[in-house]
């Protein structure tokens, strides 16, 4: 089975033909509503924003079916692994575990996996956040055998090529860069090269002093601002979590609004020169610890946040749209 035996994948298919013919039934249906949506939203100038990890799971389809393009060895387990440094998140880094590219098998056969990927990615959305962006200049490589992230290296990868072949293939890449951890000069040139728009994250921007990059005095207009991502808690329970002297350091930044959080910081990400402007459903919602969609460096308890229709007020979408309308981000009609 692990090596694609002919015979054996012959059983396989016989044993779980019930199963599979589930598995695609559930898959068609599953497209099938999804483009339903995605018309419905296009017809109301709605667009889809949708996010593509870099990397993809050891025990995934992609690694199943083509081992050859990752660094596995003759038994199918990776040599090297995937994670980050140590960063603000964790002191360790954080060893993801997914298995490394072999970026040379993937330019001798034209970037075609990735090619291929990114054409299921924008046939579904019409916005598309590639995921650890820095990982197209440089990857944080860490031997299988080790238990944490720290004792990993930086190994080079192939992104001009590689968004070569994307802007060769696709005319133009409607891509925004996940820009975040360590970013180095040669990261940024690589984001403005193809000229895709940053992340700046506001919850950042008041940990250093004013030369901090995610102030808003800071901001470039090529760039997508938000309160805070799926990766930090909600814009409450963040700052709830400040030391006092912090608060106020925020508040007076901020103008000293007598506004309660988080729409003071909503306010600002949506008043920034930014291209685009971003608040959770959470920050919305005015929601504060305890409803944190995402902890980096945790395998559980993650991403089970849902809202349910009563905790929306019935006063938010008029709220929402006086804001958008006050700074300028209500869409253009269709003359």
């Amino acid at each position: 089975m692990r090596d694609r035996e002919p015979k054996a994948l012959a059983e396989a298919e016989r044993r779980l033909a019930e199963r599979r013919a589930d598995l695609r039934f559930e898959q068609f249906a599953a497209d099938t509503q999804w483009q339903a949506l995605r018309a419905q939203a296009r017809a109301r100038g709605i667009l889809l924003f949708g996010d593509m990890p870099i990397f993809v799971a050891h025990d995934s389809a992609e690694v199943w079916a083509q081992p050859q393009r990752f660094k596995l060895d003759k038994l199918g387990h990776p040599h090297v692994v995937a994670g980050v440094p140590p960063d603000y998140f964790s002191a360790e880094g954080q060893r993801w575990g997914n298995p490394m590219y072999d970026w040379e098998f993937m330019r001798a056969h034209g970037f075609s996996w990735w090619i291929d990927r990114m054409t299921t990615e924008l046939s579904r959305f019409d916005l598309v956040r590639v995921d650890h962006f820095r990982g197209f200049e440089a990857c944080w490589e860490i031997p299988a055998s080790e238990p944490t992230a720290i004792n990993g290296k930086w190994v080079k990868a192939p992104g001009v090529e590689l968004f070569d072949a994307f802007l060769k293939k696709f005319g133009q890449l409607p891509l925004v860069a996940e820009d975040l951890g360590v970013i180095t000069p040669d990261v940024e040139a690589l984001r403005d090269r193809f000229g895709l728009p940053g992340m700046s994250v506001l919850q950042f921007a008041f940990e250093s002093d004013a030369e901090n990059p995610y102030l808003l005095h800071n901001i470039d207009a090529n760039r997508v601002v938000y309160t805070g991502t799926h990766d930090n808690d909600t814009t409450l329970g963040w700052f709830d979590s400040l030391a006092t002297e912090q608060q106020q350091r925020v508040r007076e930044y901020l103008g000293n609004r007598d506004e309660a959080m988080p729409w003071t910081l909503t306010r600002a990400a949506l008043m920034s020169v930014g291209r685009l402007a971003i608040a959770p459903m959470q920050d919305w919602l005015g929601l504060g610890a305890g409803h944190r969609m995402n902890r980096p460096g945790t395998g559980t308890d993650n991403w089970g946040w849902q809202f349910a229709w009563p905790e929306v007020p019935p006063d938010l979408a008029a709220r929402v749209r006086q804001l958008i309308e006050l700074y300028g981000r209500l869409p253009e009609k269709k003359k």
